[in-house]
C-alpha cells in the first residue's frame, strides 16, 4: 500500500520514564537522525540497536523510501533509545497505513507501539526512598 501524497511529513511523539521523543517521518533515501546525529554514528551499540529495531523489522523496501529525524530529551539514554523507538515504530505505522507493519510489532514487541506506563515511586515524607525507613536497633 504506498501513500499518495509525495510530500507527506507524518510527525509522532513517545515517552518512557521521563524521556520524550518526537520523530518526524518524511520521504527520502533510508536516512535517519537522533538529535540530528546519524543513527550509525551513535557510539554504544545497545542504543543503536534498540533504535534501530523498528527499521529492522519493516525491511529495506519500506525503509528506503523514508527518512527520520527524532530529538529525544530527558531521563536517560536507554529511555531516550526506548522513546524514539516507539516514536519510529509509530511514525512507520502511521505513514505506509499497512495493518501487516502494525501486527509486526505487536507480535514482536508490544511496547514499540503501546508503550510501558511503569514508572519511578515518589518519595515518601521522612524516608530515605520511596519504601525505605529508618532502622530500629532496640528490639
Amino acid at each position: 500500500m504506498e501513500n499518495n501524497q509525495s510530500n507527506q511529513v507524518i510527525i509522532t511523539s513517545a515517552s518512557r520514564k521521563t524521556a520524550s521523543a518526537r520523530c518526524y517521518l518524511y520521504p527520502g533515501k533510508g536516512r535517519v537522525f537522533i538529535n540530528d546525529i546519524p543513527v550509525e554514528l551513535i557510539p554504544i551499540e545497545m542504543v543503536r540497536l534498540k533504535i534501530m529495531e523498528p527499521l529492522l523489522l519493516a525491511g529495506d523496501s519500506i525503509i528506503s523510501k523514508i527518512d527520520a529525524r527524532v530529538y529525544a530529551t530527558g531521563g536517560g539514554i536507554m529511555g531516550q533509545a526506548d522513546a524514539a523507538r516507539m516514536a519510529i515504530a509509530k511514525a512507520i505505522v502511521k505513514y505506509f497505513n499497512n495493518p501487516e507493519i502494525k501486527e509486526l510489532y505487536k507480535q514482536y514487541d508490544r511496547t514499540m507501539l503501546a508503550g510501558d506506563p511503569r514508572q519511578t515511586e515518589s518519595e515518601k515524607w521522612m524516608r530515605y526512598s520511596a519504601r525505605r525507613w529508618r532502622q530500629k536497633a532496640y528490639r
